[in-house]
């Protein structure tokens, strides 16, 4: 308790060294509370059925590949994987579930994308306007196949009974008469019903539904196991409902259990890192109060206490105050992920004390374990040694902390041999930031070796600048333990940044690279285009060829593909997949193509065949047809269009042009019957394919991480220059002028940015050639110029002003003030 007392006093007594280590443990809170937050939304997340709302229970396909694993023990385990296309279940079940005990009516409906003036929206047939329910405020129910009914935001909109309205489907646009107008609109989808027959036609799934709803008998339950039976089939009831309509979200639920893991789990490693440097740092500074308390009697298991008291009283106060703003945090990346449309807006973030109980503990124990390391070796030293050591730090580094740089060092080794033969981004992903946090720690720990090293071979220039430059490098040799704790955040900062941004510009730059040697068409349209403009455009004058390309993904047991399809007619001239071995003319329903990455990772080649899983989770075994190597541009495999059109949910996809004496004017005219379809030539649709996916969504995340590194950088600056007062002070009474100590401090800051970028440079090149090596097949990353320099610019600014600022402030006492108030 007296030393609980004593921590209390000493935190009272020194607020401003303190303050450095409340503001990153604060940050650390706040990180690992929204990242708690995306990962539990991510297991527990739920979302409220809107369209089968009225339905107590639903009938609907199974969602999830699954896989039993028979163990050498005898025990087996069940795995399961998610689909991304919706399953649809057969039109008959709706007559089995209608004859079950506690039944009373059965609705089935099919549900398809379509296009109109207001946007986006779901086609339905108004058979199953029963399962929301939706009631008539105007009108009629459409009957006659080109009458459809509008819901309530549409007739908010202007729409009126008897109006013409233009409907694009994957059956190609059409015009519709609106026979009636609903009096309810779902939340978040617009809604459109045609005729029942008409509603079959365009989803294209003959004796197929997409779902059916089940009401039962008033005081009944009813029980669906024997219908059920035989099929893929299963029953859906309360939220289950919702994931079944959309889909989306429980693919967002998925991306948001790794998303948050990993964030989370990096957010610690960079906390625990960062906040061992704050507090090595506030230990050395305190090597005089340390000494003393040595030399009246403390012993080393007092000091440590106390040392690991003030520590834990820190992180109590900045975990508490840093759990509530990372609370507002994870709804601000909440809001982030929904704009840039990786978390559909129905998915609501699940809000518990759990993350926050989390990052108060992880907070207090990462304090706890640093204060308690970095006390080790000052505790331990003897009195007279430790008054010693505190009028002049030794230059040794302990042995403890050597052979853990040096595991560190061989640990960050194995990681960039192993990224090196990595070829898939899920397995990459995460080992490409642990690569580059392990070589920093390894920098972090030989901190004091690298600093002494670097600046031997930088007093020379150094002291070319007369008394700054003689002065500066005085202190920087003196001062080696000071110097590499400023160097590991900027090393930090640098090696995250540049590794987070440009394994981005690679990855785009590969893909870049090879969809543009791939391209032999002229033009490109797209996003979202029917088979009927790809026929009236093949039988066009001047016309060559085109090529119809859907985009999907496949499991191959449980393992996720993606891939494209194309339509096989005149491919050659569209699209050069550089294929190695076999032929794409024998592409067909029954075969495909597989890129050598993937034909590596499948252990196949031509002519042998692969059992694999549609989007939809239809299986069936394809024949590998050829292989080719641009596997970054166009996909993992390509298989035939005709086998993955009836598979995908919207079967619109892009089309490629061949048509060299065709003018674009021309066929932006053709293609303007389709609204919504725009014309691109090679140039523009290269500069589109040189977008990386989900790469806004991965800056937005790692984009805390950078910005926790950039406060790590202000904040040990600040701490460092700060407690510098009295060295200050002492060179102001020696005849230094206020200039002249400003520009020591200014030269010893950018020594330390030289070493520090130049580190962290160093291992973001390592990591980002090990990661090309393995993804791209090439040992050079893509790193832009322009962006290195704009990574750079800004860290310097921060570094100088971090260093700046505080000196001004100290240099503004007298200096006889401020030795007296430092004594």
């Amino acid at each position: 308790m007296a030393v609980l007392t004593l921590a209390l006093k000493t935190l009272r007594h020194r607020k401003a060294a303190f303050a450095g280590a409340f503001v990153t443990l604060l940050c650390a809170a706040a990180l690992v509370t929204a990242c708690g937050m995306l990962l539990e939304t991510g297991l527990r997340g739920r979302v409220a059925s809107e369209r089968y709302a009225g339905a107590p229970v639903l009938v609907a396909g199974d969602q999830y590949v699954h896989q039993t694993i028979h163990k050498s023990n005898g025990k087996t385990k069940h795995k399961a994987k998610p689909i991304t296309e919706r399953a649809w279940i057969p039109a008959s079940l709706a007559q089995r579930l209608r004859r079950s005990p506690g039944v009373r009516e059965v609705v089935a409906e099919v549900t398809f994308p379509v296009s109109a003036k207001t946007g986006p929206a779901q086609g339905h047939g108004w058979d199953s306007a029963a399962l929301t329910p939706f009631t008539l405020a105007s009108g009629h129910a459409p009957k006659a196949a080109d009458e459809v009914v509008v819901d309530a935001r549409s007739g908010a909109s202007g729409a009126r009974v008897g109006a013409r309205l233009p409907v694009l489907t994957s059956a190609g646009p059409a015009t519709y008469r609106v026979s009636g107008i609903t009096r309810q609109a779902l939340p978040s989808q617009d809604t459109l019903f045609f005729a029942p027959a008409e509603a079959r036609r365009l989803a294209g799934r003959p004796g197929q539904v997409s779902a059916i709803g089940v009401f039962p008998k008033t005081g009944e339950q009813p029980d669906l196991t024997a219908a059920l039976r035989g099929t893929k089939a299963l029953e859906y009831t309360g939220d289950g409902r919702g994931t079944v309509e959309f889909l989306d979200a429980e693919q967002a639920r998925v991306k948001l259990i790794s998303m948050g893991a990993a964030l989370g789990g990096t957010s610690l490693l960079v906390a625990i890192l960062v906040v061992a440097g704050t507090f090595a740092l506030s230990v050395q500074q305190r090597q005089r109060e340390i000494a003393l308390l040595r030399a009246v009697a403390a012993t080393p298991k007092q000091l440590r206490r106390l040392l690991a008291g003030e520590a834990l009283m820190t992180a109590v106060a900045a975990g508490l105050l840093g759990s509530a703003v990372g609370i507002g945090l994870g709804f601000w990346l909440r809001s982030r992920f929904v704009a840039l449309g990786a978390v559909p807006e129905h998915l609501p973030l699940v809000v518990s004390p759990f993350p926050a109980f989390a990052a108060l503990l992880a907070t207090a124990l990462a304090a706890w374990a640093a204060a308690r390391l970095s006390a080790r070796r000052a505790a331990r030293v003897r009195p007279v040694e430790a008054l010693g050591e505190a009028a002049l730090p030794t230059a040794r580094l302990p042995w403890v902390r050597l052979v853990a740089g040096l595991l560190a060092t061989a640990a960050g080794v194995t990681l960039t041999l192993v990224l090196s033969t990595l070829s898939t981004e899920a397995a990459s992903g995460p080992v490409v930031l642990l690569t580059a946090l392990m070589w920093t720690i390894a920098v972090s720990l030989l901190g004091p070796l690298l600093a002494r090293a670097a600046v031997a071979l930088l007093a020379l220039p150094l002291r070319a600048s007369r008394v700054g430059g003689h002065l500066a490098a005085a202190n920087l040799r003196a001062g080696s333990r000071r110097l590499a704790s400023i160097i590991t955040p900027i090393c930090l900062l640098t090696a995250l940044t540049c590794t987070i941004l440009f394994s981005q510009t690679t990855m785009s730059h590969a893909a870049q690279r090879e969809a543009t040697s791939g391209n032999r068409a002229d033009y490109v349209l797209g996003p979202r285009v029917p088979t009927s403009l790809a026929k009236s455009l093949r039988d066009r004058p001047g016309v060559e060829a085109v090529t119809e390309v859907l985009h999907t993904s496949v499991r191959v047991g449980l393992k996720k593909y993606g891939a494209q399809a194309v339509t096989t007619q005149d491919l050659q001239r569209t699209t050069d997949l550089d294929v190695v071995a076999g032929s794409l003319r024998h592409l067909g329903t029954d075969s495909m193509a597989v890129s050598e990455n993937a034909a590596d990772r499948l252990g196949v080649s031509v002519g042998d065949t692969v059992h694999l899983t549609l989007g939809d989770g239809t299986p069936t075994t394809l024949k590998v047809a050829a292989l080719y190597t641009r596997g970054l541009g166009y996909g993992d495999l390509t298989l035939s269009h005709a086998t993955v059109a009836p598979h995908v949910d919207n079967p619109m996809g892009t089309l490629f042009v061949t048509a060299p004496d065709l003018p674009r004017a021309e066929l932006s005219k053709l293609a303007s019957a389709v609204p919504g379809v725009t014309v691109m030539d090679r140039a523009e649709a290269e500069a589109v394919a040189s977008s990386a996916p989900n790469a806004e969504v991965n800056y937005v995340a790692m984009g805390l991480i950078i910005a926790f590194s950039a406060i790590a950088v202000i904040n040990t600056l600040s701490m460092s220059t700060s407690d510098r007062s009295r060295e200050l002070a002492l060179l102001r009474l020696v005849g230094t002028t206020r200039r002249q100590v400003l520009r020591v401090l200014r030269l010893e800051t950018i020594t330390a940015l030289v070493i520090a970028t130049t580190l962290g440079t160093g291992i973001a090149f390592l990591t980002l050639t090990a990661f090309a090596t393995g993804m791209t097949g090439s040992s050079t990353p893509h790193i832009p110029p322009l962006t290195y320099l704009a990574v750079l610019a800004p860290t310097a600014a921060l570094a100088l002003a971090a260093t700046a600022l505080p000196a001004r402030l100290a240099l503004r006492q007298h200096p006889a003030e401020a030795i007296g108030a430092r004594e």
